[in-house]
């Protein structure tokens, strides 16, 4: 029997369901939007880990399928670009600004250099290195902001993590992409597996954590954070 290739198991009409598969990510990112501004954060960031997993699919089934070339009107590139920017910027950043983490002036303040940094790094043709790394903080704010929400730390440590990230946005130092990264990956998939899920139970646990599972949960957020800035490192050293 021949080989079975994407071309034939997929007529060109069925390819468009990808787009409409990334597009959804729209009205989920506006339902999380009409969730925050409840203060439902819990609900928020269950639609936000909803609009991550859609994100996770479609491009590689838009990578397998070569949607850019054979759906060449349709930019999948510009409009994965438009959702993640709503569901990884700028709702984390109303989130932080909405809710009471931080007192005036501050939650505008760190508000705007959220949405501010971020777009300029979606901007920056230069964001992926050569062994599938982000060149600086990768605007992941849907997880650091959510990290703030579960651990509740200081107004103080919060605004500096903030600042700090926002500084690491345009710095020459490498982020882990979890799945493209092929260095560690053994560690880093399971890793962040094992976030995921311990975010789920926060979410369900109405954004708190405790004991071991807290524990685990700034472990499993320290290793992804900085991954990829240790392997950097061990390479200079090299």
């Amino acid at each position: 029997m021949a080989d079975i290739t994407p071309d034939k198991e997929a007529p060109e009409p069925a390819l468009f369901l990808i787009h409409i598969l990334t597009a959804s990510g729209a009205p989920i990112a506006l339902a999380a939007l009409l969730a925050g501004a409840q203060g439902k954060w819990a609900e928020m960031f269950a639609w936000l880990g909803l609009a991550l997993f859609v994100d996770g699919i479609d491009g590689p089934l838009a990578r397998k399928y070569r949607i850019a070339e054979r759906l060449p009107r349709w930019s999948g590139a510009s409009l994965d670009f438009v959702i993640d920017y709503a569901t990884y910027v700028f709702l984390p950043a109303f989130a932080l600004s909405w809710s009471l983490m931080l007192s005036e002036p501050w939650n505008w303040i760190c508000g705007g250099l959220i949405v501010f940094t971020g777009a300029l790094y979606f901007a920056d043709n230069g964001m992926k290195t050569l062994d599938g790394s982000f060149k600086g903080f990768p605007a992941g704010w849907n997880m650091v902001v959510f990290g703030l929400f579960v651990l509740s730390p200081s107004e103080a440590f919060t605004i500096a993590i903030i600042l700090l990230c926002c500084a690491l946005t345009f710095a020459p130092v490498r982020f882990v992409h979890p799945v493209r990264v092929k260095r560690w990956r053994i560690v880093t998939l399971p890793v962040t597996l094992g976030w995921m899920a311990l975010a789920g139970y926060a979410i369900l646990n109405g954004m708190t954590l405790t004991g071991l599972a807290l524990v685990a949960f700034v472990v499993a957020s320290l290793y992804l954070f900085s991954v990829s800035a240790v392997q950097q490192l061990i390479d200079r050293v090299d």
